[in-house]
């Protein structure tokens, strides 16, 4: 990663480009404004340390001009002057940080290390996004939330491998999409995509799905069959819900995975198979082996590498870029939109069905909306009524105080001295806590 250091004191710039140097990065340094955009113009900069007070050009007008240049910059401010309309500030022009000096180079480090691995994450999304525009199958994986491209990035690294891969998570995430993602990244893209809805298939099924029969090996078997393992021959076999195949079952494919042969219901020759097998559960399979209803050796077996899908109240960001999605899908040529209190409600809905769920409703709404505009009002009663839960602890605090700030500033008429009067809190406080949750009289 390419940093640069801009500071008008000679000794704190020397100071972290020593430091950093040491830690392995391609560090750049300018004394000022005019000499940063200079530089910045030319070298393809990713993160940006920049002195808030400069003589000629401040930190904060630095900082808006090479976002204006390139918003994808990543900055972190250094000050001797922190305050809270300071940090409001800077996060305003889009730092991603700020740091008090004298700089703990310690922290500073950490930070770096964290933007770092966030550009390292995003790249490898944007490298999903593309190639899955170059396939000539359309998958649409939708989401630019941080754990969206977290799945993205680690999909990305896991599709070259041969190995098995478990993706786990609730109903209605997308698990078979990723699987889908996974096999259309891979060298084997060229191959089939077969599925295997293990929760779909009668138990004295099982077996002849998974590996063909041969005729006559039992009644009704007229002719011989091909199972799904061969027909994945030189690609991939997704075996979904795959903590409900029978315990007996499990064994036979444990050997198959162990052995890459496969022997058809009714013979006894074994066919090499060439197919790379991918696995989802909602279940907890750690559990069903501690209860002895799925086997501990297949459990590894097929979780060498592991996705876990995130369920759509952890990625509430999501819903809008979502919700947008469905209905240009589902409208055809009548087209309907989503009020902004509609889609408000909807973010806040904790979706225990998941993307699945979001899409029905949609879906429900678009036929039975009398007019082009979904309100509230339409809105299903469990969707209207629900308030934010769930999700972790400091999640559910932040979106509660974002919701009092707001409320309180609507009742006030967007009077700050009076909004903060009457949450027991100081104007500059209130403006803080506003930049922080990101309201504006706007966008709320």
């Amino acid at each position: 990663m390419k940093i640069l250091i801009v500071d008008d004191e000679a000794m704190q710039r020397d100071m972290l480009q020593g430091f950093l140097k040491k830690k392995g990065y391609d560090v750049l340094t300018a004394p000022g404004g005019k000499e940063a955009l200079q530089i910045f113009s030319r070298e393809p900069v990713q993160l940006v340390l920049v002195d808030h007070r400069m003589d000629g050009m401040n930190g904060d007008e630095l900082l808006e001009k090479m976002k204006e240049i390139s918003p994808l910059l990543r900055a972190i401010m250094i000050t001797a002057f922190g305050s809270v309309t300071t940090a409001v500030r800077v996060m305003q022009l889009g730092a991603d940080d700020f740091l008090e000096k004298p700089v703990d180079l310690s922290v500073l480090l950490q930070k770096i290390e964290q933007i770092e691995q966030s550009l390292a994450v995003t790249e490898e999304a944007d490298q999903v996004s593309e190639s899955l525009k170059k396939t000539k199958v359309p998958l649409d994986i939708i989401g630019s939330s941080k754990a969206m491209h977290e799945v993205l990035s680690l999909s990305y690294r896991i599709a070259p491998t041969e190995w098995t891969a478990l993706i786990r998570g609730e109903t209605g995430t997308g698990k078979e999409l990723v699987a889908k993602m996974i096999h259309l990244l891979s060298p084997r893209k060229q191959g089939l995509f077969v599925e295997v809805n293990c929760a779909a298939i009668p138990e004295n099924l099982f077996e002849s799905e998974l590996f063909g029969h041969e005729k006559g090996a039992f009644t009704g078997a007229s002719a011989t069959r091909r199972g799904r393992f061969e027909q994945a021959q030189g690609g991939t076999i997704f075996l979904d819900e795959v903590g409900e195949l029978p315990l007996q079952l499990q064994a036979k494919l444990l050997r198959a995975l162990q052995e890459k042969k496969i022997s058809r219901v009714g013979s006894e020759k074994e066919i090499p198979v060439d197919t790379r097998v991918l696995s989802a559960t909602n279940c907890d399979l750690k559990k069903m082996v501690e209860k002895g209803t799925f086997r501990e050796d297949l459990y590894f077996r097929l979780n060498v590498l592991e996705i876990i899908v995130p369920p759509l109240r952890e990625r509430r960001s999501d819903i809008p870029e979502l919700g947008d999605f469905f209905l240009s899908k589902h409208c055809g040529a009548r087209k309907v939109s989503l009020s902004s209190d509609a889609m408000n409600q909807l973010v806040k809905y904790d979706f225990p069905g998941n993307v699945r769920e979001l899409e029905h409703i949609l879906q429900r709404l678009i036929t039975l909306v009398r007019g082009r505009v979904i309100r509230v009002e339409d809105l299903p009663p469990e969707v209207r009524e629900k308030q934010v839960s769930g999700g972790k602890l400091s999640q559910r605090l932040a979106d509660v105080e974002k919701q009092m700030l707001f409320h309180a500033l609507e009742e006030h008429g967007w009077v700050q001295t009076r909004a903060a009067e009457s949450l027991g809190i100081s104007e500059r406080v209130l403006r803080y806590k506003m930049g922080k949750a990101g309201i504006d009289r706007e966008n709320g």
